[in-house]
């Protein structure tokens, strides 16, 4: 059996407009200029109040951190029930995670520093949740790049590191598989810069879903010598 691990935002779905939105609410809810954009979608993938502790500035309080990112999740779950919330999958990321699922030697997962919650509200919107074998998020582990995501993933469908690969958008991602041991696999399309995931150490970087096709079908289907 292999392992595919996708992360969640920025190479799943696009939940962009969301996150910015939601975090320029929390800075707002304690009288802080938010940071720019780039800044907010250049920590999306690590637990929540890691993120938001790196956004504020320097010498903040751990109690105030602790009510932006409270403030976060208030502001993120109220944008959610808007009608104008978007989250929408990555053009192609339905039919490669269903085009997966279907094959009987590889086993899904999801491995994401997004709450078990939000998580859970993406897939069964999409109707998805039943594709993955596994899911991972920041409520029971460490904050990626820690690799602790992925090893409870590998231990709960018994697949080993030379069989799985881990998909992500961001450095955090890279860094999290390499020390898990696993194949770095990363996508052009997210929250990051190509280039930092190279320079992260992804051994390729996709820059569009039939590329990661292509990428998934060698790694699944390695060709002998």
């Amino acid at each position: 059996m292999k392992l595919v691990l996708f992360d969640c935002d920025g190479t799943l779905v696009d939940s962009q407009h969301g996150i910015v939105a939601s975090m320029v609410d929390a800075f707002g809810a304690e009288g802080l200029v938010a940071p720019v954009r780039s800044s907010i979608l250049g920590v999306v993938g690590l637990s929540l109040e890691i993120a938001v502790a790196r956004l504020m500035p320097a010498g903040s309080d751990l109690d105030r951190v602790d009510r932006m990112a409270e403030a976060y999740k208030e502001a993120f779950r109220s944008r959610r029930l808007r009608k104008e919330h978007a989250e929408p999958l990555y053009e192609g990321m339905r039919e490669t995670v269903e085009a997966l699922a279907a094959r009987g030697d590889v086993l899904l997962g999801v491995a994401t520093g997004k709450s078990r919650r939000g998580l859970d509200a993406v897939l069964e919107r999409e109707g998805l949740t039943h594709h993955f074998a596994t899911l991972q998020t920041a409520d029971t582990n460490p904050s990626k790049p820690n690799p602790a995501m992925i090893l409870t993933a590998m231990d709960e469908t018994s697949v080993g590191p030379d069989d799985t690969v881990m998909i992500g958008d961001t450095s955090f991602d890279i860094e999290m598989a390499l020390g898990a041991g696993v194949l770095p696999m990363g996508v052009g399309w997210g929250y990051h810069p190509s280039q930092d995931l190279r320079a992260a150490g992804a051994k390729i970087v996709a820059a569009d879903h039939r590329e990661l096709n292509a990428a998934l079908d060698r790694f699944l289907l390695p060709i002998s010598s």
